[in-house]
């Protein structure tokens, strides 16, 4: 199973980057370790992108999952070496972050806006304990959330209330900014960090850096040794 995986375009620290096979970044999510793993992300898919998909359409959903896939596949190849990845959960994940971004870039506008956050936090923090399982890729679902937290706040903002209705009034009527400053700032600062953050990390994974050496505690994030488990090797 495993040499056919490698085979197909999983995400393999040695092909990426001595044998420069950079495109196993994007190919390794959608390939699945069995009719289980696959059953279960598609099902998550679901769940999250449905709700986000008519709210914000395909296309910019769309971007954030193909993004959020990516960069959890770049942080996952920074901190793991000795073990192949494939699957679809980093890119869940940007969808989890990005669902996150969007309530506080338009909270506003919600009712009920407080257990809602608190709700999305703690599924938020089950699934990202569940990581720290063993065989299962941490980095990758952090990296991926990160990305679509980010992405969130560039594409998911939404006009402030009453924007639309404004529009329609007379000509020379003094109208109000499309946004509110905070969603701006928001905006500017994502896209900054999202950009220098992409950009680092690919310049450290083609140089060959391991992540490990510039964060020693790092690896406790993807697994942490009990006495039913050992994570040396995983």
């Amino acid at each position: 199973m495993l040499a056919r995986l490698k085979k197909l375009g999983a995400l393999e620290w040695t092909e990426v980057v001595v044998k420069h096979q950079g495109w196993r970044l994007i190919t390794c999510i959608w390939l699945h370790a069995g009719v289980i793993h696959l059953l279960a992300n598609m099902l998550s898919l679901a769940f999250i992108g449905i709700r986000l998909e008519q709210q914000f359409g395909f296309v910019r959903v769309g971007i954030i999952y193909l993004l959020s896939g990516f960069g959890a596949s770049v942080v996952s190849s920074l901190f793991i070496r000795n073990n192949i990845s494939v699957g679809a959960s980093g890119a869940l994940f940007g969808l989890l972050g990005a669902m996150l971004s969007e309530l506080i870039t338009n909270w506003t506008i919600y009712t009920n806006k407080a257990a809602a956050f608190f709700t999305l936090l703690v599924i938020i923090a089950i699934n990202l304990a569940i990581g720290i399982l063993p065989h299962v890729d941490n980095f990758a679902h952090i990296g991926g959330f990160t990305t679509g937290f980010l992405l969130g706040f560039v594409l998911l903002s939404r006009p402030q209330f009453g924007w639309l209705e404004r529009q329609n009034l007379p000509a020379g009527t003094l109208i109000k900014s499309k946004y509110k400053p905070y969603q701006y700032v928001l905006w500017l600062v994502s896209l900054v960090l999202l950009v220098v953050g992409l950009t680092v990390a690919l310049v450290m994974l083609f140089r060959g850096e391991n992540g490990n050496d510039h964060c020693r505690w790092c690896r406790y994030l993807s697994c942490v040794s009990t006495s039913r488990w050992d994570c040396n090797g995983i």
